[in-house]
């Protein structure tokens, strides 16, 4: 089994990347997802987060309101570290169970946004990285997701740097050009994960 860490800053084109690699054969884990799924109504996750943070963190259907929670969690190192303490662990196990259910030679793509700023990149035997200058992404958020300037800049702001990410990558998709420049280079790095597979 390939342990593959896919990373890209917001609107790198990082979820158009795994798709792809997804539909070449890829077991695709993302961790933004899961980190939804442990805390969804009815979860064992959900119901910590309550005991601690109290039923003002539910929306009227009973699920987590994460605006709320974040308003919360983002003023208070010590009420984040307290999340952190409950998401993380539960992301930990159902991404080892999901891990678990992949054949033996498969490549397991790991879909994580902040890889870099979380050092996680001695996690992998490979990391992907996929980049794409900081204007373009900001032309992206803007256009394509509708955000506003300011608020696409601190985004990109808020997370590693262009080079942080790039130093720690052991193979980049440049991703400014068209889909089908995207598709090629898709192409050849599903060829290399396949190479370190039957290696």
């Amino acid at each position: 089994m390939l342990k593959v860490g896919l990373t890209g800053g917001i609107g790198s084109g990082k979820s158009e990347v795994a798709r792809r690699l997804a539909s070449r054969g890829a077991v695709v884990i993302d961790a933004d997802k899961v980190a939804r799924e442990v805390v969804e109504p009815g979860t064992e996750g959900l119901a910590r987060i309550v005991a601690v943070f109290g039923k003002e963190v539910l929306r009227e259907d009973a699920s987590l309101d994460r605006e709320k929670l974040g308003s919360i969690v983002f003023a208070d190192s010590e009420k984040l570290a307290a999340l952190n303490g409950i998401v993380h662990p539960l992301v930990g196990a159902r991404v080892a169970e999901l891990q678990d259910q992949a054949d033996e030679g498969a490549i397991v793509v790991y879909d994580v946004p902040l890889l870099a700023e979380n050092n996680l990149a001695p996690m992998y035997d490979v990391v992907v990285v996929v980049d794409a200058a900081d204007e373009v992404r900001l032309a992206r958020l803007v256009g394509l997701r509708g955000m506003s300037e300011q608020d696409a800049r601190a985004r990109i702001a808020a997370q590693a740097s262009r080079e942080d990410r790039l130093k720690i990558a052991d193979l980049v998709v440049p991703n400014e050009g068209s889909l089908e420049d995207l598709e090629k280079r898709v192409d050849q790095i599903w060829a290399e994960l396949s190479a370190r597979v039957t290696a």
